[in-house]
């Protein structure tokens, strides 16, 4: 089984019709390199943290270098290709190629999959035919609301009609799954209501409801803050609970993002599997773990469950994959043992770190912890129960490993 992505590239805000009014890279500045976990150890920068975190492409890709680099991948690929899935920073609907890129790759006789489109692009409702018969098998689409005059003013979408009458004709045919930022007070209460009755009757198999993010704290990294003056945002227990309301009004599969799923319990559903949990090492070594607002409290009752001495410490980001060297700056040196591990995927270089993390005269050792120790509501719509604490399982105990290996006794 192999699996191939195809990029486009294209440029948030530009190679998509234009920014939709919440979109994450709405005025985004050029920042310098954050560092991250793809760094040389003594090198702070490289391509993913400097430009793929900001989707810095120069446009879309031409069809015939798009055409190579396929032709490229594929011969580095071993076993029989099982999905092909188009991203890029632009929006595929918007490919001045699309028609032909879909030719090339439905000649290659596997599944595809469109990771994301808002279908601003499509004008033309027959384009679902097409995709339907060139062997598109599932695709992402951004709705925001069913209503087309919402889904205008807060999306720009010129065509609003077609690309609903898209994605209705799509969903009666592929695996179709909605995506929606909600904004409080514009596409929540009756609207949202509406809009999910809507996507049930046209056989949308599942729903995620995404979180609107517009402090620095809550995920905005680019210096991008706030990206609509005023909008209200809700905590993250209020979208919980509007995830959980949702998911009884409807049969399609719904889950959140930062959290919840509540059809598998994530995140960390590994909370409620005493016998699992029972299964993971013992803690024997004392150390600090630096994580978002979000996931602390979960990661402190799990790990206080297999031993004392952990200390969980929270940064001021709600998402730990979000956190930064200024997180970290921001820190009481003074709660921090001589031990620190910092979440994977935080855009943090490690030499930094020490540097930040010793700046009281105290050498410390500090860690990058495991990538994943949860899945978000992105992440385990496509998951089982048992492919979500599998993951847990596998991260927490490679947590728990490396502080027994690295802490202080």
């Amino acid at each position: 089984m192999a699996q191939l992505t195809v990029d486009i590239g294209g440029r948030p805000g530009l190679d998509c019709r234009g920014f939709c009014s919440y979109c994450y890279f709405k005025h985004a500045q050029e920042v310098p390199p954050f560092g991250c976990r793809y760094c040389l150890p003594f090198t702070k920068g490289c391509e993913y943290c400097t430009r793929s975190v900001q989707e810095r492409y120069t446009g879309f890709k031409d069809l015939k270098e798009v055409a190579g680099d396929t032709l490229a991948n594929l011969q580095l690929l071993s076993g029989d290709l099982t999905r092909i899935t188009i991203s890029g920073g632009g929006d595929p609907s918007c490919y001045p190629e699309f028609t032909d890129l879909i030719e090339i790759l439905a000649s290659l006789e596997a599944p595809i999959h469109i990771g994301y489109t808002s279908g601003k692009g499509f004008d033309d409702p027959d384009i679902a035919h097409f995709l339907i018969t060139s062997g598109l098998s599932e695709i992402s689409f951004t709705v925001f609301a069913a209503d087309p005059e919402i889904r205008r003013r807060y999306m720009h979408d010129p065509t609003p009609e077609v690309s609903l009458e898209i994605l209705k004709r799509l969903a009666g045919a592929i695996e179709v799954y909605a995506a929606l930022v909600i904004l409080p007070g514009i596409n929540d209460g009756e609207i949202l209501k509406d809009t999910i009755r809507w996507l049930e009757d046209a056989g949308v198999k599942g729903v995620i409801l995404m979180r609107f993010a517009n402090e620095s704290s809550q995920g905005l990294i680019l210096g991008n803050a706030p990206i609509i003056e005023g909008q209200r945002t809700q905590s993250v227990e209020e979208f919980a609970t509007l995830v959980r309301q949702i998911k009884a009004l409807t049969t399609m599969r719904v889950s959140g993002t930062p959290l919840c799923d509540p059809d598998l319990g994530s995140p960390f559903a590994i909370l409620n599997e005493p016998d699992i949990l029972e299964k993971l090492p013992e803690l024997h070594k004392h150390a600090a773990v630096i994580t978002g607002s979000v996931a602390a409290p979960f990661i402190q009752e799990i790990l206080s469950k297999r031993g004392s001495g952990v200390d969980v410490i929270t940064a001021n980001k709600e998402i730990a994959d979000l956190i930064t060297i200024d997180d970290l700056k921001a820190l009481d040196l003074s709660l921090l043992p001589g031990t620190v591990i910092l979440p994977g995927r935080a855009f943090v270089h490690l030499a930094e770190a020490e540097d930040v993390l010793s700046a009281d005269g105290k050498i410390r050792t500090v860690l990058r912890g495991p990538e994943m120790l949860t899945a978000d509501g992105e992440t385990s719509m496509g998951m089982t129960k048992d492919d979500l604490l599998s993951l847990e399982m596998a991260g927490f105990s490679a947590l728990i490993i490396l502080i027994n290996q690295y802490g202080e006794a």
